[in-house]
């Protein structure tokens, strides 16, 4: 299960190296927070390009175009990071980011109750125990240093 783990370290360290660094500066560790949001994405992005089969596998077999739902939705979460980064689009991309964790979860349920793709999904329920504060995490996350 080092999917979790990775996007935990992908999300957190950045924003807990700048209190650590900075402990008085506020505004540099609210930086580094968005950073750690905007790797998380730019994670979220590459896993949809590096491993696309076992992405595909998550959808239900009666979802049409799985493939090209996974390649575009990849597109998206790239958009979603590069949009993070820009502050004039940061809310909307905050916004953005929040619908996609909200909508995307379901997929993550299914793929742990039929034990299909990859990143701890194999482990079946149980990675749901992880995964579901994980996904308030990155909401928080989105909510704190997005909008």
């Amino acid at each position: 299960m080092r999917t979790p783990a990775i996007i935990l370290a992908l999300l957190v360290l950045p924003w807990l190296a700048a209190l650590l660094l900075w402990p008085s500066d506020a505004a540099r560790a609210e930086l580094f927070g968005l950073a750690g949001l905007v790797l998380a994405f730019a994670f979220f992005s590459l896993g949809h390009f590096a491993m696309t089969g076992q992405m595909v596998e998550m959808l239900p077999r009666w979802v049409p175009l799985r493939r090209p739902i996974v390649l575009a939705t990849g597109v998206m979460e790239a958009g979603i990071a590069l949009a993070l980064m820009l502050p004039a689009s940061r809310v909307a991309a905050g916004w953005a980011s929040i619908a996609v964790l909200i909508g995307f979860f379901p997929v993550n349920v299914y793929a742990s109750l039929t034990r299909r793709g990859g990143g701890g999904h194999e482990w079946g329920p149980v990675y749901l125990l992880l995964r579901l504060p994980l996904q308030l995490l990155l909401v928080a996350w989105c909510i704190l240093f997005a909008l």
